[in-house]
């Protein structure tokens, strides 16, 4: 069987972000020197310069982070090879959000102080900048087009625009243009630049106020590490609030901070740590180990707080000291689980059953591999840098009386902890009128696009479409299935008037054979009934002519009938006059006897369609159904939008 090489699990395999997806909890962050892009420089001179860079920065920034508690470590950079050479770093804020958003403000920080430098930040959420001014991003802009878009620089957030790189753009093309224009094409709106000022704007003084100091009862040695090394509360508490069954076995002995162990006596000592911290510590319920000195009596409240937070603090520094020692003796950590899972993923192991004596002995193979890498190097170090900071310390000499009649600040007040649903409240009604507005300016620019479309399709529309449309309608032959709807073309519609007037007299006798009981056959089509297309053509003639004076006498008796009436009151007339009849148009009759006028059926049709679309407030109803059957679509009016 083929053994394959550990060796070939390279570090750039391992970290990379195809193969490893970054933790949640983990913000990241570049910067690239305009310097660095300029290929005439020398390797060797731009590593110096990254230096030099890499010490002003920390300089600059140490007044802000010389005394603020990081959740889980500290913000740091280091010197990145990939091309373009830059600085990056990374920094895991857990659940401390507001560690992130104070990388955020120091890169700001940054950017301001130093204006030849481009920033990019992001985390597993990606550009995390752009979701905070979501309502206020360009169109075009969402996580799959933002890749090497986003920076900062010179104190403000810039965009590359797809107007310049439709596809997305390299890295360096990027720092090119924000080098070249960076204060004419790159610049982010205004309003997604106030949305991040506004996030910004309580920096540092909302770092400060995040801290909470309160007053706790530790062991001597406890009290020792903390009077030296402030900020490794972070991983007491980190200790404490990520403890497993495995990390409680050295909780149960507490073989490092307790050297008298029960006998031990506890100290009062004021520490500072975030709010997020003290949360962690406060809301768990942990049971003392029976090596610990036992706490105060519960009738001294404040006492009795006091030891049980700093019972809490002990037991989690004692886990996360003995923890990262034997990581660091072993050394194994979280990059020698990332290092294993890369040898499964590419075949090492070739399936074996863990525990076999083949799979035993490659593991040894790919052990003795990452313990003479550089990988394993670094991370041993980074393992081993608190152990030995806490072995130092406590070598110092120290006693109880050190830490004796020491005048200490009282704890600060707590109340946030329970009553932060109204902060909370009112985060969320900020962020709902946020969403309000956005929804109330996007409707109102939709219905004047809808408002201007429909007046545009008004002015062009012809009414006269309608009647036509209905005529077809009427004159269009169906069958006795049911009405048919002529095409929206309006084609001309085939009438068959012979075979018409067959059916009808088909019909007609059999009619009349049902009611006379009579059984004589009904004539066939052929019958008698048939016109006589000479006759037709005679008829019209006359009517062009004079038309029959009978149906000249029945309509002028008609007409009398109903002058006495109101039904003329009930058709609309495009002039709304009166007809007059000429004078001696009627023997007897006098002079200007007023008569019906005639009726536009086309114009009385189109209003009461329009009157009853409009009836219909927007909704469906029978008038633009059947326009709609039609083919017509009409525009809504003003009145019936937003009911």
């Amino acid at each position: 069987m083929a053994e394959l090489d550990p060796s070939a699990a390279t570090t750039s395999s391992i970290f990379s972000q195809k193969n490893l997806r970054p933790p949640d909890d983990t913000v990241f962050f570049s910067i690239f020197p305009d310097f660095a892009l300029h290929s005439s420089t020398s390797s060797a001179a731009t590593t110096s310069e990254l230096q030099a860079l890499h010490l002003q920065i920390l300089q600059t920034l140490a007044p802000y982070t010389s005394n603020y508690i990081w959740q889980h470590e500290p913000f740091n950079l280091s010197l990145s090879p990939t091309a373009p050479p830059h600085l990056s770093g990374k920094l895991r804020f857990g659940d401390n959000l507001e560690d992130e958003w104070f990388v955020v403000f120091l890169l700001y920080e940054i950017s301001r102080n130093f204006p030849n430098l481009s920033i990019r930040v992001w985390d597993s959420d990606g550009e995390f900048l752009l979701i905070e001014a979501a309502f206020h991003l360009p169109w075009w802009l969402n996580p799959d087009t933002a890749m090497n878009r986003v920076f900062i620089r010179r104190g403000r957030l810039h965009i590359i625009p797809n107007s310049i790189f439709h596809d997305t753009p390299s890295l360096q093309g990027a720092l090119r243009l924000l080098i070249d224009d960076a204060e004419e094409k790159t610049k982010a709106p205004e309003p997604v630049q106030l949305q991040l000022e506004n996030r910004l704007k309580e920096y540092p003084l909302r770092a400060e106020k995040n801290v909470q100091r309160v007053r706790v009862r530790v062991p001597v040695p406890v009290a020792q590490v903390l009077k030296h090394e402030p900020c490794l509360i972070s991983l007491a508490v980190e200790g404490f609030y990520d403890r497993d069954i495995d990390t409680m076995k050295f909780a149960a002995k507490m073989e490092r901070f307790l050297r008298n162990g029960s006998g031990e006596e506890l100290v009062p000592v004021a520490v500072r740590m975030s709010r997020a911290m003290y949360a962690q510590l406060v809301q768990q319920a942990f049971q003392a180990p029976k090596c610990y000195p036992p706490l105060p009596p519960r009738s001294d409240v404040a006492a009795y707080l006091e030891a049980e937070l700093g019972l809490k603090i002990a037991c989690g520094l004692e886990m996360i000291y003995q923890l990262r020692k034997m990581q660091g003796m072993e050394g194994k950590g979280s990059t020698w689980e990332a290092f294993k899972k890369s040898l499964e993923k590419s075949g090492y192991f070739e399936e074996l059953l863990p525990g076999s004596n083949e799979y035993k002995r490659l593991m040894q193979n790919a052990e003795e591999y990452y313990r003479n890498s550089s990988l394993q190097a670094r991370t041993s170090e980074m393992l081993n840098a608190p152990v030995r900071r806490i072995d130092e310390i406590l070598a110092l000499p120290h006693s109880v009386d050190d830490f004796k009649n020491l005048e200490l600040p009282p704890s600060d007040d707590d109340s946030w902890l329970y009553g932060g649903e109204d902060e909370l409240n009112a985060a969320l009604q900020e962020r709902q009128k946020e969403m309000e507005d956005y929804n109330s300016k996007h409707k109102k620019k939709q219905n004047s696009k809808e408002e201007q479309a429909d007046s545009e399709n008004l002015n062009d529309y012809d009414l006269k479409n309608i009647s036509k449309s209905m005529q077809a309608f009427v004159k269009k032959m169906s069958s006795y299935q049911g009405a048919e709807v002529p095409e929206s073309s309006l084609k001309d519609v085939d009438f068959d008037v012979d075979r018409f007037m067959e059916d009808i007299d088909s019909l007609a006798r059999q009619k009349d054979s049902e009611d006379s009981g009579s059984e004589f056959d009904i004539e066939g089509p052929n019958s008698d009934m048939e016109f006589d297309e000479s006759d037709d053509e005679s008829d019209a003639e006359d009517n062009e002519v004079g038309g029959d004076p009978f149906m000249q006498s029945y309509a002028h008796v008609l007409n009398e009938e109903l002058k006495g009436t109101s039904l003329s009151k009930s058709f609309a007339r495009p002039d709304e006059q009166p007809l007059k009849k000429d004078e001696g148009t009627s023997a007897g009759a006098e002079g200007t006897e007023e008569e019906l006028a005639p009726v536009d059926v086309d114009f009385n049709l189109v209003k009461n369609l329009l009157d009853s679309f409009s009836s219909q407030q927007g909704n469906a109803g029978p008038a633009s159904n059947l326009l709609g059957l039609l083919g017509i679509h009409l525009p809504q009016d003003a009145n019936s939008k937003g009911k």
